[in-house]
């Protein structure tokens, strides 16, 4: 259990330290908004500010050391990040995509950060949620994953001639792919929300987001290493590769988790 948790957890930060390296980038050398679908338009003092949270959390979660907290923090972060900024897009352009894909990535990156948080050891701090707060913190943060496989998969089926064109020319049948990945996602969230083989769905989402992470993003990435976006897209598919591993573990490590798939 511990080397999965372990591999999760290590993929999570190493995004979250990533997407607050991108923000000095776009301080050092970059004009206008902040490069990639999580970021925002900002000052260079917010920009400062918040790539340098981004990595001490991230030092915090690899490190284990004041992880339960920093996961919580950062899942709070999120989601009124996406309350606030997001929501609203979502409201005035229902039938743009990319809000519906970069809000809910976000979601489901303060799902992971919440059920990290659960399953963190505590660092006995009076200020620390306690473990009734962290569970229904991480029982929200399944829920919500689950709810952004299912939005991905909609995309999937809706764009799915798009999203063939993205898959490696190499690949054959790439719409087939497409619709697999949609009915794959759906799969998922299913198996997590009902606790019905939810473990092992997760570890298969979490195994298929860093396959995504090898053979589309890096490539994509190497041919163009100075586009936000393309970085971006490829540390958000890390980060869920972390993500769905963190929550596979949590079906073994919540007792709450635990207790609902048996």
């Amino acid at each position: 259990m511990d080397g999965l948790l372990k591999v999760g957890r290590l993929f999570f930060a190493i995004a979250l330290a990533l997407f607050g390296v991108e923000y000095f980038i776009y301080v050092a050398e970059l004009k206008g908004p902040i490069p990639g679908p999580p970021w925002i338009p900002g000052s260079h003092a917010v920009a400062v500010l918040t790539g340098a949270l981004q990595i001490v959390i991230a030092i915090c979660i690899v490190t284990e050391k004041l992880a339960r907290l920093a996961a919580t923090l950062l899942g709070v972060a999120l989601f009124l990040y996406v309350l606030f900024l997001q929501f609203p897009r979502l409201i005035t352009q229902p039938h743009n995509p990319d809000p519906w894909s970069s809000g809910f990535e976000l979601l489901a990156l303060m799902g992971g950060a919440f059920v990290l948080a659960r399953i963190e050891t505590p660092d006995g701090l009076r200020f620390e949620p306690t473990d009734k707060v962290l569970s229904h913190l991480a029982t929200l943060g399944r829920v919500v994953f689950a709810v952004a496989l299912v939005v991905f998969a909609v995309q999937h089926f809706l764009y799915a001639k798009f999203v063939a064109t993205i898959i490696p020319a190499w690949i054959p049948a790439r719409l087939f792919w497409s619709y697999f990945v949609g009915v794959a996602f759906v799969a998922a969230a299913l198996a997590i929300v009902t606790g019905r083989m939810a473990r092992i769905a997760s570890i298969l989402a979490g195994t298929m987001f860093f396959i995504w992470v090898v053979i589309l993003h890096v490539p994509r990435v190497a041919a163009k290493p100075r586009n936000g976006d393309e970085v971006t897209s490829l540390l958000v598919a890390l980060a869920m590769s972390g993500a769905s591993f963190i929550l596979a573990e949590s079906f073994v490590a919540d007792p709450v988790a635990r207790d609902a798939i048996q």
